[in-house]
């Protein structure tokens, strides 16, 4: 009901206005007013007498004298009586209510019980929530303004949420002025029960927005935020400002790694995971706003730069640099053809300098040479004001240049009040306009970089040349002995590492001098060694590190001298000896592989410039599990470290494989262990290409989550893995999809009839676009169902058949496909998939799961009856509708007794 709740109250057709007498009796005037100018055309029912006789309209009592029927509540009364108010709504079947009203959490403690009591009666009914503490909510198609905020927005395909009532009335000063419009423009306040997460799931819903901007201050169900963003990204831009950047994150943690990951760093991080795009100020919102209000979204980030002036263009060339770019090289051709316009003096280079005594017929020729060339993905017109040319006509060849196409162009004039009337004009035709060349330049790049994030969900993960193998129950072991709060002993640090395949160097642990001896004897000159201490996490600050230690005289004496060091760096530590390895004379590279537990995001891995240098440089890139090699690959990409350890001079690059590997195993095991607080291989040697650590500390500390609810990404459900015999004997492996089976699904596509391709996908499909192939494998095993069969008697690995359960945000209703290459119908396959999803859906809580199967797929009907389904005509009479209950106790049995489930 949640979704279904909320989507009535974002089109409600009735509205009731409770309000009180004293100041929020004042609001709630104002919410009438705002309702009765904006032109609503549904129903404005008032709860109170007073209203009523201000405004004319027929007014209630009380809500329980309200007509059923209703679908919104605009809540204006204190904060204290709002759990009594929200109890009668919820009786007479309203379907939420936004709550205007102040004195919630930001209250302190009294507010946070309020907010408990408001919940306790909406959230058992469904009753959908917005605020309390918020400004409201504008719908400009909808012609529905219930906000005391005067004005209605232009309709436009732009999304606004706030936190902030103050930014969200900032926001709609500055975009009457540049004609910016809007779909939906919601302030959600406290957010006690409508979140981000839900905003973001109904919006992506709706096609008449384009482009969604929020301004966050915190987030509360962050997993739910990265389903639902992840989700939506894909199809939509969604456009962040998160304040609180200047704000220290987390308190310094003991380890390298604990110290150096804060707060903001983690929700960078999230949002780039998430498909979504970062400003930093209210200002590159804004312009954001614009030009995705106004403008296609660019292919890439070929930038042309047309200008009058030298002295602009340098600007914005200069810009690009900071960011890593240049403007777009230009081909033969378009310089070619700009010299058969421009002075022979001409820049003949981009920026495109026209120079300062150009006319308008010169702009509108430039203009039009870079709209053909293909070299160019974007365009920002500069004109510095000159005698030469008026700014209102220069606009008007603009407007007219471009007409009809869907390119990115974005405008410039710089100047003051003689510009006024021609960036007015451009406004309403629909061209961004900025008062800098940086501004422009910023606002394209945050769209190029949400291509560019495209793009990226298209790449397929590459699969490991080899098997990664964990041994759980030894490292669960060794976790359990350690269950209290604090470091583990290196012993236990280095054998769950080495339970979970991660490459760590042999390491003995000698109590004695005497013993010391022996150990490096049988290890082999030289050595290396170092303080055994629980009490001291590191080691170098307390000199209990020797290196290259080659004979037994240097071992006993590090041996003695670190003891020593140790007592004088800490009076009373208990020290419970040494550890001593082979030592690896002139590493090619030191790395840090580390994580953290986040109090919000949970486990987040850290890569990075290893050794002493780690928190002095601050040289590297975060990375949210589960990772596969592709996020592994991306994430050392964003380091100065991945430059170094491709080689130079004579030291040979390093394996990247094997640390994409490492970074995938720790992931792994940050994924099974919750418990696990802080981790950090420091340093992680490099020599001829392969990396063993040499150096490792683990902290835990209890956690009380149910298995994986710890991640903010759901990761590999294992647990869904199973063999299963087909009705017709073939031996079969089921397990959930997986980003990198993109080859796989791809070559059971190809291997479709055109038949199978058609009741498949409802229509002829002659190849499987990249970004369907992507939607198809790259799932939120959150949301979504998705099972293989892969044959396990076959030489490679092949796909034979998926289904899948498409599950709506609530996760109460979900939507089912099933796909068996040619070959391979028939034999049950397709059965055991689709009825091996309906169980795992009905344990997760699903209500019901349904489809849609065209009247010719006799095959797909009869299997829907066989399993339970109960199949009646769509309203398109070419069509089934397939519904499956899961409230119907002999449907389970039905699925559960099956032979051919695994």
């Amino acid at each position: 009901m949640g979704q279904q709740n909320l989507s009535r109250i974002m089109r409600p057709q009735q509205i009731a206005v409770v309000g009180a007498s004293d100041r929020e009796g004042t609001v709630g005037n104002a919410l009438i007013q705002s309702l009765l100018q904006g032109g609503y055309a549904g129903k404005v029912l008032p709860v109170n007498p007073k209203y009523g006789s201000v405004h004319g309209l027929p007014a209630a009592q009380s809500v329980l004298d309200l007509a059923p029927g209703v679908d919104l509540a605009l809540i204006a009364t204190p904060i204290e009586t709002v759990p009594a108010v929200v109890q009668d709504c919820v009786d007479r079947k309203m379907g939420g209510a936004v709550i205007l009203s102040s004195g919630g959490k930001e209250a302190g403690e009294l507010g946070r019980e309020r907010e408990k009591k408001i919940l306790e009666v909406a959230l058992p009914a469904g009753f959908r929530l917005i605020g309390p503490n918020c400004l409201g909510m504008i719908l400009p198609r909808e012609r529905l303004n219930a906000s005391f905020v005067l004005g209605m927005p232009d309709a436009g395909p732009l999304a606004f949420v706030s936190q902030s009532g103050g930014i969200c009335s900032s926001i709609l000063d500055m975009a009457a002025k540049q004609r910016i419009g809007f779909s939906h423009f919601i302030s959600v306040g406290s957010m006690i029960d409508v979140d981000f997460g839900d905003m973001i799931d109904y919006l992506g819903g709706d096609d008449a927005v384009k482009s969604i901007l929020l301004y966050i201050e915190n987030l509360t169900n962050f997993r739910k935020f990265m389903s639902a963003a992840r989700s939506v990204a894909r199809v939509k831009p969604i456009i962040v400002l998160k304040a609180g950047r200047s704000q220290a994150g987390a308190k310094a943690a003991a380890s390298h790694t604990g110290a150096m990951v804060g707060e903001d760093a983690v929700y960078d991080v999230a949002f780039k995971r998430a498909g979504l795009v970062r400003v930093d100020t209210i200002e590159e919102l804004f312009d954001c706003a614009e030009i995705m209000a106004k403008q296609p979204r660019p292919r890439g980030s070929r930038l042309a730069i047309i200008t009058n002036g030298g002295g602009p263009g340098v600007m914005a060339a200069d810009f690009l640099a900071r960011r890593g770019l240049e403007p777009a090289s230009l081909a033969p051709e378009t310089v070619a053809a700009l010299d058969a316009i421009l002075p022979s003096y001409w820049s003949r280079n981009n920026p495109v300098d026209i120079l300062g005594d150009a006319s308008v017929a010169t702009f509108r020729q430039a203009l039009a040479i870079c709209l053909r060339a293909h070299e160019i993905d974007g365009i920002l017109l500069i004109h510095a004001p000159q005698a030469m040319t008026r700014p209102q006509e220069l606009a008007e060849t603009l407007v007219e240049t471009i007409k009809g196409r869907q390119y990115p162009i974005f405008a410039c004039w710089m100047g003051g009040k003689s510009t006024e009337e021609a960036l007015n004009y451009l406004n309403g035709a629909g061209i961004p306009t900025f008062e800098t060349p940086e501004r422009a330049i910023r606002a394209f790049l945050h769209m190029v970089a949400y291509a560019e994030n495209q793009e990226m969900l298209l790449e397929v993960p590459p699969k490991l040349t080899r098997d990664m193998l964990f041994d759980r129950n030894r490292a669960g072991e060794i976790l359990t002995w350690n269950q209290k709060e604090g470091f583990l002993a290196d012993a236990d640090a280095w054998g769950v590492l080495a339970a979970y395949g991660l490459p760590v160097i042999r390491t003995e642990k000698a109590d004695t001098e005497e013993q010391a001896s022996r150990v490096a004897r049988t290890l082999g000159y030289p050595v290396a060694m170092k303080l055994y201490s629980s009490e001291i996490i590191h080691k170098s600050d307390a000199k209990g590190v020797r290196l290259d230690l080659r004979s037994d005289v240097e071992v006993r004496q590090a041996f003695r001298q670190i003891l020593e060091s140790a007592s004088r760096y800490r009076p009373g530590t208990r020290v419970e000896g040494v550890t001593l390895q082979p030592y690896l004379a002139a590493p090619d590279f030191e790395i840090l592989l580390g994580a953290k537990r986040d109090k919000d995001f949970g486990p987040v891995i850290l890569f990075g410039m290893g050794g002493i240098f780690t928190e002095i440089l601050k040289d590297r890139a975060l990375g949210l599990p589960p990772m596969n090699r592709l996020l592994a690959r991306r994430m050392m990409r964003e380091t100065k470290t991945h430059t170094l350890l491709q080689g130079y001079r004579n030291r040979p690059p390093a394996d990247f494989e094997l640390i994409e590997e490492m970074i995938m195993r720790l992931s792994q095991l940050l994924v099974d262990f919750p418990q696990i607080a802080e981790l950090d291989m420091n340093p992680v040697l490099i020599k001829d290409g392969k990396p063993v650590a040499v150096d490792a500390r683990l902290k835990v500390s209890p956690v009380d989550l149910a298995p994986t609810l710890h991640l903010v990404i759901s990761p590999y459900p294992a647990e869904h893995e199973c063999r299963m015999v087909t009705e017709s004997g073939m031996r079969i492996f089921v397990r959930p999809i997986k980003p990198e089976d993109a080859p796989l699904y791809l070559n059971l596509f190809k291997e479709l009839s055109p038949t199978s391709i058609y009741f498949r996908f409802f229509g002829v499909m002659k190849e499987l676009r990249p970004e369907m192939l992507s939607r198809f494998t790259q799932i939120d095993y959150d949301r979504e169902i998705a099972l293989v069969a892969i044959d396990e008697d076959a030489g490679a690995e092949r796909i034979l058949g998926v289904a899948r359960i498409i599950g709506d945000p609530d996760g109460r209703k979900g939507e089912f496909a099933v796909l068996v290459g040619d070959a391979w119908q028939g034999k049950g396959i397709g059965a055991g998939l689709l009825r091996r999803c309906l169980l795992i859906a009905e344990k997760r809580g699903f209500k019901n799961v349904h489809g849609l199967v065209l009247s010719e797929n006799r095959n797909m009907v009869a299997l829907g009856k066989k399993l339970g389904f109960l199949v009646k005509r769509g309203e398109d009479t070419g069509e089934y509708e397939l519904t499956i209950d899961f409230s119907q106790p002999e449907v389970v049995r039905g699925l559960e007794s099956s032979p051919c489930f695994c």
